[in-house]
């Protein structure tokens, strides 16, 4: 309003002449008509007075969608977790695995069984390893940073700790849905084939867990030793000590014998032997002496072909919705085991937070961030103890349980915090003398 002014027309013929006193009629003659103008029309034909315009409501926060630099961070910490994971995956696998090379070159299982039974211990570890393969990345990856002078010139750019975190945990998102996906199906389910398989070749192919000079124990208090084998797979020197009935325990001597897998069950077909039986409260001892005998091992196993579930092969429903009239200490048990199937996948936000708690707050120092990487591994040590410790206190006490989430998300918050108002520097700095 300050900056318009009346328009003024001026009348060409109202101009000052060349005679003395032409500039004080031109003076008096635009005064008397911006006068009659402006009693007309305040402001003038042109220039109008500006109306209030109602501005538009601002829209609703939209963060920016992933920038380049996030995807650069993101890109290098997702590889470097997949490469830990696999790497320990493997040394685990394979110390895992050599417990079941025995059944291929001692026991007779084929190659493709050894490698289905390898590939259904995988997901048992896997959700130990995922988390610590996730915190190994993070900090390896913000150590290079700070190394290579990068994370420097993202600070010098005013980028705060909390936005150079964002890429973390959309990783830690990723590890956490695929670490609920093993939770939730994947765990029990190769954990209960697992099993089964282990039993029905315990229970059915007997002449796999046979081997020639050793004493093995199929089922408690039936042993089977076998003194060789020959080309064709039958043993010599076969006994038999059933030793389930102690008032009555069974002996059986053969010669030679031959194991078969039918339908029903697994078979001992034994030639020129003997059958023994003691009888401890008469002291008689009777014996059969045959030709031919056959001994069915379905027959002797105390346990019926239906076995009890684990824990580690049910469901979360199954684990949280016990039946009626289960014993309290396996109700706290798969209890446990429930809450311990969610806890893991949050556990990876605590992992990765640690590194970025000791790392991307406080000064960067050129010469090394050694004291802060000791500090990370050392605090994930420290909670890797305490979830452990947590999880034994549930087992023994069901009150326990919700200490197992305090655990797991302490770290969380307090590295939350961190980030979003920044670090505790390291170390002590010492006062400086007063200068008079």
């Amino acid at each position: 309003m300050a900056g318009l002014v009346p328009a003024i027309h001026v009348d060409p013929r109202d101009k000052p002449g060349d005679d003395e006193g032409g500039g004080d009629q031109f003076d008096r003659n635009l005064l008397a008509r911006s006068g009659r103008a402006a009693s007309r029309q305040p402001w003038g034909s042109r220039a109008r007075p500006l109306k209030p315009v109602a501005l538009p409501p601002s829209p609703p926060y939209d963060p920016p969608p992933m920038t380049s630099l996030d995807r650069y961070i993101l890109r290098q910490c997702f590889g470097m977790m997949i490469f830990v994971t696999a790497a320990l995956s493997a040394a685990v696998w394979l110390a895992q695995s050599l417990r079941l090379v025995d059944l291929i070159v001692n026991r007779g299982l084929s190659v493709a069984l050894f490698l289905y039974l390898a590939l259904l211990i995988l997901p048992r570890f896997l959700d130990i390893v995922l988390p610590v393969g996730a915190f190994i990345a993070v900090l390896f990856v913000f150590n290079r940073l700070t190394a290579e002078s990068e994370l420097v010139a993202m600070r010098a750019a005013g980028i705060s700790p909390f936005a150079l975190a964002r890429p973390v945990f959309i990783l830690a998102g990723i590890a956490c849905a695929l670490l609920l996906s093993l939770s939730a199906y994947f765990l029990p389910a190769s954990n209960r084939e697992f099993k089964d398989l282990q039993f029905e070749i315990r229970n059915r192919f007997v002449s796999a867990l046979v081997q020639a000079g050793t004493f093995t124990t199929i089922i408690d208090k039936l042993t089977i030793y076998v003194a060789g084998r020959d080309e064709r797979g039958d043993v010599t020197g076969l006994l038999i000590n059933d030793d389930r009935d102690p008032q009555q325990p069974v002996t059986i001597l053969a010669e030679r014998g031959a194991f078969a897998d039918t339908a029903q069950g697994s078979r001992i077909i034994m030639l020129n032997g003997s059958r023994q039986r003691f009888n401890r409260a008469t002291g008689k001892l009777s014996v059969l002496t045959f030709d031919r005998y056959t001994l069915d091992l379905n027959m002797l196993r105390n346990t019926a072909g239906v076995r009890f579930p684990e824990p580690q092969e049910l469901y979360l429903g199954d684990l949280f919705w016990t039946p009626a009239g289960m014993d309290p200490g396996t109700r706290r048990m798969f209890l446990v085991e429930g809450n311990e199937r969610l806890i893991v996948p949050l556990s990876v936000f605590s992992f990765v937070v640690i590194p970025l708690a000791c790392l991307l707050p406080g000064e960067l120092n050129r010469r090394g961030q050694l004291r802060r990487v000791l500090l990370a591994i050392a605090l994930a040590f420290l909670f890797q103890a305490l979830d452990l410790g947590a999880r034994d206190l549930a087992t023994r006490d069901a009150g326990m349980i919700p200490l197992m989430y305090l655990i797991n998300l302490l770290p969380l918050a307090l590295g939350f915090g961190i980030l979003r108002f920044g670090g505790v520097k390291l170390g002590f700095r010492r006062l400086a003398p007063a200068v008079r």
